[in-house]
């Protein structure tokens, strides 16, 4: 994200979405990062904390999620925050690349639909 770029959407307020979606990709170097986050190698980092998405390349697992159905294995489900902030992919650190989230929208979504302005609690209270 551009820096002085108005956020529309605040990471406080969310249940982490973001964490539900299926194929959170990971590179070889996201891999090196978890692993020295956890003091083991990158082949053990890639055995435990990844399997195969959908579209034959590294993701990470999965945990269950009264929310969401599944989400990222590394999400502390009852803070809905990350436990691996600091070694998270890049993927995690660049998301979501522009000044909306996908849950901002679903939320905006559904406050229009419900004709509700109170509904969503976002940055700008639009």
């Amino acid at each position: 994200m551009s820096k002085g770029l108005k956020l529309f959407f605040s990471c406080d307020r969310c249940p982490a979405y973001c964490c539900s979606y299926a194929n959170i990709g990971v590179s070889e170097a996201d891999v090196r990062r978890l692993a020295r986050h956890f003091g083991i190698t990158p082949e053990a980092a890639t055995k435990r904390y990844t399997k195969t998405g959908a579209e034959g390349t590294p993701v990470l697992r999965h945990q269950r999620d009264e929310h969401y159905g599944t989400v990222c294995r590394f999400l502390d489900r009852e803070e809905r925050a990350c436990t691996i902030y600091d070694a998270r992919p890049h993927i995690c650190r660049k998301y979501p690349g522009s000044s909306r989230c996908g849950y901002y929208d679903f939320l905006c979504s559904e406050r229009h639909l419900l004709d509700d302005e109170d509904y969503v609690a976002t940055t700008d209270n639009r």
